[in-house]
């Protein structure tokens, strides 16, 4: 990459909890897998969507780098550790990664 440029990967990952029975279950699971991911991967997790919902999971995945190749690796691992859960099943997955710099007015200014 250019120098001064860096990546942005997200990864939005479905999540399905089959014969869940509780809302508090399924924060208690995912307060779990959301402290896993953060530790093991160094990346930002959360829960955007599906809150209210007994067996389903939304959740958004983000890690910034100065490498590419890095981050898509990265994302890579975190979606197989996650499907390694027996917990949950993984449905829809979808990763983007965003080249960012200078040209794209992403540095502040002092003023």
């Amino acid at each position: 990459m250019k120098n001064g440029n860096f990546a942005v990967g997200t990864c939005v990952i479905r999540l399905f909890f089959h014969g869940n029975r509780s809302l508090k279950g399924k924060r208690s699971f995912l307060n779990r897998i959301k402290s896993r991911v953060r530790n093991s991967y160094n990346v930002s997790i959360a829960e955007v969507a599906d809150a209210d919902s007994l067996q389903t999971a939304l959740l958004a995945v983000t890690s910034v780098s100065n490498d590419r190749v890095f981050i898509e690796g990265q994302l890579e691992k975190m979606i197989q550790f996650i499907s390694g859960i027996t917990e949950a099943e993984i449905g829809e997955v979808q990763t983007f990664i965003e080249i960012k710099g200078s040209g794209d007015n992403v540095f502040l200014q002092k003023s």
